[in-house]
């Protein structure tokens, strides 16, 4: 896409966040505003950042039929005073007086827009906020309280095959990174922006019992707008029952082949375990199904590569549930890496686990689970390749069975990464643990991050039994978080780092807008590839005595 970007502010730091802003559509074009007027004939979109200064008429003309023809408008904090002029007949608003900067909660309203899909409803912006003022066809899609008026921030409407979109936010460019509002924004630029204007009918392959992943799943489609549960497979004549009193009115199928014969289902998500997920995944992906899988995808990068050579052929989508990347803890973590609080990470080590009698299902079946290694790993590796690019060098994985031999999974096993650059980090799986390690401890050359698991006991008085105390795995609550930090001349400061906002089923939302509006995937089958590699690897190593083994660079 060729991207114009107008604007009197173009600092570098303003510059790096459109360029982050327009990172899956393509690199922009910089024109400062006052210069000579640029050609817009071949620009497949225009954002206008900040007001304008005087233009000839022609150069106003050729802006206006570029947006005729088909290219969006994105005006920035740019919208005129005045009704009477060229800027406000074509961004369908004016500015209204301005509150002093700081931070402002923006609520999506009921006004139907493909821009305002399935962005989060009400979200918070510090920015210096420019009310809007719709006027003819403006369409408020955006609005933000200020002393209980409801002042109007995102205006759309259309001029000929364009859409302009007028935004009274994003005037700094810590909020132009605001990833709610950059949604909006880059959403807001693409020429090929459309919905399919129904909903999408989900088929899910293994219920599994009660409160397995097979319910969540049902529970995330149901709860996405432009998803619809559609059937349940599962061989089991009691978890289809199950499926049929959770979510009355979906069919069910005791068998895949009926489920490819269900034209209402486009989507199949599978929740077997994992020695079945090669076998579905290929077979849904041939009979022309887009294909969710929970994690581990597979075993190993051949039946990878073999799965995503499958859906290229097929031209249907491929992801993995990596639900534990919308985990508040990581989120929060990842945000303290990605603000630079941290330095430069160079050390990533991940713990989960206790001391106690290994579950007696096929999660401790080595056959069915493919080992300790994939199970908690897929999640673990997973983050550890988000935190630290590209791919490790060497990894060596140890292992343990010494105490639990009714299960075939080790009892513990440590998987090593080491990168080129001496960067590393460490994966520690054990129920042979009786004292845990904290969750995260991430080291960067300006300060350490240590998550801390903690228990949450569920107390209730139940009649006929009297006081009840039940304990949740201790993987599901966020961690506690704590940043140190050296400071020259003082010493080491600490400050707790609150979870993130939980987002339940950002997964079938991401799916979703992939689906009906084709933005990226969040779970990109080229990143599951790496943790695959990573765990693979582990294996072979665990296997040989704790042999390294190199990994080839796959150039990511």
């Amino acid at each position: 896409m060729h991207i114009l970007v107008l604007s009197p502010r173009l600092t570098e730091s303003r510059r790096a966040a459109f360029r982050a802003l327009t990172r899956e559509l393509g690199e922009p074009r910089f024109v400062a505003s006052g210069g000579p007027p640029p050609d817009v004939s071949e620009c497949d979109a225009i954002v206008v950042d900040g007001p304008q200064p005087a233009q000839p008429r022609e150069h106003l003309a050729a802006i206006r039929a570029a947006v005729e023809r088909g290219a969006p408008l994105v005006a920035i904090g740019g919208a005129p005073v005045d009704r009477d002029g060229f800027w406000a007949d074509l961004l369908g608003a004016v500015a209204g007086p301005e509150p002093p900067p700081g931070e402002y909660y923006a609520r999506v309203t009921e006004a139907h827009s493909h821009i305002s899909d399935r962005v989060t409803r009400e979200f918070a912006v510090v920015d210096g906020f420019m009310p809007l003022i719709p006027i003819g066809d403006g369409k408020v899609i955006v609005d933000v309280s200020v002393a209980l008026r409801d002042l109007a921030a995102v205006v759309e409407t259309t001029r000929g095959a364009g859409r302009v979109v007028a935004c009274g936010l994003g005037n700094t460019d810590a909020a132009l990174r605001n990833p709610e509002l950059a949604q909006l924004l880059g959403r807001a630029l693409r020429p090929d922006l459309h919905c399919c204007g129904r909903k999408i009918g989900v088929g899910i392959v293994g219920y599994g019992p009660l409160g397995g992943m097979g319910y969540h799943h049902g529970l995330g489609v149901t709860a996405t707008d432009g998803l619809e549960l559609v059937a349940v497979v599962d061989p089991n004549v009691e978890r289809r029952k199950a499926a049929e009193a959770d979510f009355p009115g979906v069919r069910t199928y005791a068998a895949v082949s009926e489920l490819v014969s269900d034209d209402d289902v486009e989507v199949a998500l599978v929740a077997t375990p994992p020695a079945h997920h090669v076998a579905l995944t290929l077979t849904l992906l041939r009979a022309g199904k887009h294909v969710a899988c929970e994690k581990p995808l597979c075993l190993t990068v051949a039946e990878a590569d073999q799965i995503i050579a499958t859906a290229s052929a097929s031209r249907r989508m491929l992801t993995v549930h990596q639900n534990r990347r919308w985990d508040s803890d990581f989120v929060a973590l990842r945000r303290a890496v990605g603000a630079g609080l941290l330095g430069e990470i160079f050390n990533v080590e991940t713990f989960v686990g206790g001391y106690a009698h290994p579950c007696r299902t096929w999660h401790s079946d080595t056959a069915v689970s493919g080992g300790a290694g994939y199970d908690w790993g897929s999640h673990h590796v997973d983050w550890v390749l988000q935190l630290l690019s590209g791919l490790p060098r060497v990894v060596q994985a140890n292992g343990h069975k010494r105490v639990w031999h009714d299960v075939t999974n080790l009892d513990q096993i440590r998987v090593r990464m080491t990168w080129a650059d001496g960067r590393e980090a460490e994966f520690l799986q054990s129920d042979i643990a009786a004292v845990r390690r904290p969750k995260f401890y991430v080291q960067g050359t300006t300060g350490t991050l240590v998550g801390s698991y903690r228990t949450i006991t569920l107390e209730a008085i139940e009649p006929g039994r009297g006081y009840v105390a039940t304990q949740p795995h201790h993987a599901e609550a966020p961690a506690e978080l704590v940043l140190s930090r050296y400071e020259s001349g003082y010493g080491i400061s600490e400050t707790r780092l609150p979870p993130a906002v939980g987002q339940p089923f950002a997964f079938h939302c991401n799916l979703a807008d992939h689906l009906h509006l084709g933005e990226p995937l969040a779970i990109t089958p080229a990143s599951v590839r790496r943790v695959i590699g990573v765990l693979e690897a582990a294996q072979r190593s665990s296997t040989r005595g704790g042999a390294p083994i190199v990994l080839e660079d796959d150039g990511s």
